[in-house]
């Protein structure tokens, strides 16, 4: 399955955008956001040397109903925000990709991390420009889900090969010294590592989008 870093410039209009660009020492961590019919609901960790005024600036936005201050420590405050513009959550809804918590926010860009079929990642693109939601693919790489692909002694001896030093290169263990660490035979290692190296293989082309 795809795993995907995107980073989101935050539109103007949107308050926690705004903000962020308006005190660009300010990071915010979105722990949690739940999004609902016309509002949501997050839980986020602000940190800024600034941390009066930017708290100030979200509780006069029109467009935050309710603002809870959990704690605040020095130049961090955890807080509960209800919003009638959850903007950037409505792509995810949209697309039906789970969205991966925490991320952060700061300066106006959000960097969000997924992991979702191709033609799901496909409709969330399609979804955050539909908002307005310009963003870059920083990253995408295939996560393979070994413990469907192999068995527990195939995926035990692959980690085994990768701490040893098997598969890098230079090689650091070779398959006899590799056998004789877990305590095998040295065929019986060879096989077992040529089935699951198959395997892997195997499910990374068939992971690949369609030419």
């Amino acid at each position: 399955m795809p795993h995907a870093e995107l980073t989101l410039t935050i539109p103007d209009e949107i308050w926690i955008g705004d903000i962020s660009r308006a005190y660009d020492d300010a990071t915010f961590r979105i722990l949690s956001a739940l999004p609902g019919e016309d509002s949501g609901v997050g839980l986020a960790e602000i940190t800024s040397d600034d941390l009066p005024a930017v708290l100030r600036d979200i509780e006069n936005r029109e467009s935050v109903t309710t603002l809870e201050i959990l704690s605040h420590r020095d130049d961090s405050a955890l807080i509960q925000f209800e919003t009638s513009m959850p903007l950037l959550l409505f792509p995810v809804q949209g697309s039906g990709v789970p969205l991966e918590m925490p991320f952060t926010l700061s300066n106006g860009e959000a960097v969000w991390e997924i992991s979702a079929p191709q033609e799901r990642l496909s409709e969330l693109g399609e979804q955050l420009e539909e908002f307005g939601i310009s963003f870059s693919v920083d990253r995408i790489q295939q996560h393979l889900e070994t413990e469907q692909v192999l068995t527990e002694s195939q995926l035990e001896l692959v980690q085994e090969a990768i701490d040893a030093g098997y598969y890098d290169t230079p090689r650091e263990c070779s398959l006899t010294e590799l056998a004789d660490r877990v305590g095998i035979a040295k065929s019986t290692c060879s096989e077992t590592l040529h089935r699951a190296e198959e395997q892997i293989l195997k499910q990374f082309v068939s992971d690949l989008p369609a030419r």
